[in-house]
């Protein structure tokens, strides 16, 4: 007998149910001995006696249908396996991670093309994970030589720095392999490219000069850091996160240019280890983003550590004289002023995007102002076949948005879902001491929104934990709906405030009165007890409640 095979790439299937018809509905034609659609995949793969029917009647009977097309015919011939793919995945970070695993599971053939960073992208390599663990070794040195009780006098620390680097650089090795390569190491339908991609059309990639094709791709690039356009600044050898977590020698003292969250946790956990550190912010205050008060608590810590704060000042041009960098900075009174730096300039003026390289020009993607890929909140750009996810997009920039964003791309590219991202009561935290961790909108926002709000504030000085511990630095902020008493947002700055804000996040997520948090049980000398008495004092005067307030 004949046989010949044709496998087709067909749109319009919204569910298994859907390929099983397609498969009934080929199975009449006498000239065809078998037919496996695959909904996740949107083939058809059909093999035929080609002297009792065609190609041709295949097609026209898919496309007879009221809702199913074939979109094109899958060459067959023998780079096939080698370059054509359900998905191509532009990418080696925790978007690009969660997205092949996904994908692995829905048994789609599966490029990853990662250039730039490792596998595993920011977060393991140069962001979270090395930027805590120095944060935490800062903390232990700290502590080592400051307390807060009067019969306890620290007698000073031994910081050994190259150590501290070097034992980094294994965790992140440790991590890179644990958590990334082996998770995907036994995937079978998984293939994994170091190089730099670059569109031909919609349809096509290059990477290397070879051309590799796919139905569908997820841009998940990430973002590096925005290096500013400043006179001579490419000329003095600056660092960014990147290279500063590798720099086994200590360096004598830090100028780091910016102030956002990134800034200073570099800022505090160098400091700690025993660096010198200024810090230049061109806007008036610290973590511009949040409220002032929020700026102002953290400012106050800082300042008394000896971290150099220097708002409202603008550098214009940097120069190199010996071992030592000029930096020439407008002042907040308009006059000019040369600071000298004799260690190391760090860069953390927010990122950019990863788009240059990508000749997205070729097929008109749509970037935003910030040059972000515009996404909406199921990841689709607009382009159909084309979906983005990270910190490549105008979501926010963390690395669990990007992991959830990575697998619902791939669940509505391929299995016709409709998930999508609801940032609302979204948790954050930025990792200095004392933490500042937020989640839903702060008292600006809300305003802006035209919310009808109320504010209550309280001052660790007034939760039973925070003085036990002679630890008083921060506060607890809940903003309420004034109409409705619902939680619509918090923030919370203190020490390990981070572990407070996922109560907060779930209690804006399902609509959780005031009432309700300042009713439900707290373990008495807990931080989270101070939730309980904020949520309290929008009608009481916090003064005036004892320790077993209720």
């Amino acid at each position: 007998m004949n046989k010949e095979t044709i496998k087709l790439d067909i749109t319009g299937m919204t569910c298994d149910h859907c390929a099983t018809g397609i498969e009934k509905l080929l199975s009449k034609n006498e000239g065809v001995k078998e037919a496996n659609v695959s909904y996740p995949k949107a083939t058809c793969e059909c093999s035929f006696d080609p002297t009792k029917t065609s190609k041709e009647e295949i097609i026209n009977t898919i496309n007879g249908t009221k809702n199913y097309r074939v979109k094109s015919e899958i060459s067959e011939n023998g780079n096939s396996r080698n370059n054509q793919f359900d998905l191509i995945i532009i990418g080696g970070g925790s978007a690009a991670f969660s997205a092949a695993i996904k994908a692995e599971s829905l048994g789609l053939t599966t490029l990853m093309v990662n250039g730039g960073l490792d596998f595993g992208g920011t977060c393991v390599n140069v962001g979270c994970v090395p930027s805590k663990n120095l944060i935490r070794a800062g903390e232990s040195a700290y502590h080592a030589t400051h307390s807060n009780f009067e019969g306890i006098r620290p007698k000073g620390v031994d910081i050994d720095f190259a150590q501290i680097i070097k034992d980094k650089k294994k965790l992140v090795a440790t991590l890179q392999e644990k958590k990334y390569m082996d998770v995907v190491s036994d995937f079978e339908n998984l293939t994994m490219l170091k190089g730099w991609a670059k569109f031909k059309d919609n349809k096509t990639i290059l990477v290397d000069g070879k051309e590799y094709k796919a139905l569908k791709f997820l841009i998940a690039a990430g973002a590096t850091t925005n290096i500013p356009t400043i006179e001579g600044l490419d000329k003095i050898d600056y660092l960014t996160n990147v290279s500063l977590f590798d720099l086994e020698e200590k360096p004598e003292s830090l100028t780091i240019m910016g102030a956002g969250y990134i800034g200073l946790e570099i800022a505090m956990a160098y400091n700690r280890l025993g660096v010198k550190v200024r810090i230049i912010e061109f806007t008036d205050r610290v973590l511009r983003t949040q409220t002032p008060d929020i700026s102002e608590a953290l400012e106050t810590q800082m300042r008394k550590e000896g971290i150099e704060i220097l708002p409202n000042f603008r550098a214009v041009k940097f120069e190199k004289q010996g071992n030592e960098t000029i930096i020439h900075c407008k002042c907040p009174d308009g006059s000019f002023t040369q600071i000298i730096e004799k260690g190391k300039v760090v860069i953390a003026t927010g990122t950019k995007a990863n788009t240059s390289q990508l000749g997205l020009d070729n097929i008109g993607l749509e970037l935003t102002k910030s040059g972000h890929i515009a996404v909406n909140e199921k990841m689709e750009t607009n382009l159909p076949n084309i979906y983005a996810a990270g910190d490549v997009t105008n979501t926010p920039a963390f690395v669990y948005t990007a992991a959830f964003e990575g697998k619902i791309a791939v669940e509505n590219a391929f299995s016709g879902t409709d998930n999508k991202a609801d940032y609302s009561s979204l948790p954050w935290v930025v990792f200095t001491d004392p933490q500042i961790a937020g989640a839903g909108l702060d008292e600006a926002q809300a305003e802006s929104k035209g919310i009808p709000f109320e504010v209550s504030k309280l001052e660790l000085k007034d939760v039973p934990r925070a003085i036990a511990a002679n630890d008083t630095r921060g506060f607890i902020k809940l903003i309420r709906n004034s109409e409705t008493d619902k939680l619509i947002g918090a923030r919370v700055v203190a020490p390990e405030g981070g572990e407070l804000i996922q109560q907060l996040s779930m209690a804006i997520k399902y609509r959780i009165t005031v009432k309700d948090l300042a009713d439900s049980f707290y373990p008495y000398l807990t931080l989270g007890e101070g939730i309980k008495l904020a949520a309290i004092t929008f009608g009481k005067d916090v003064s005036k409640l004892s320790c077993c307030a209720s």
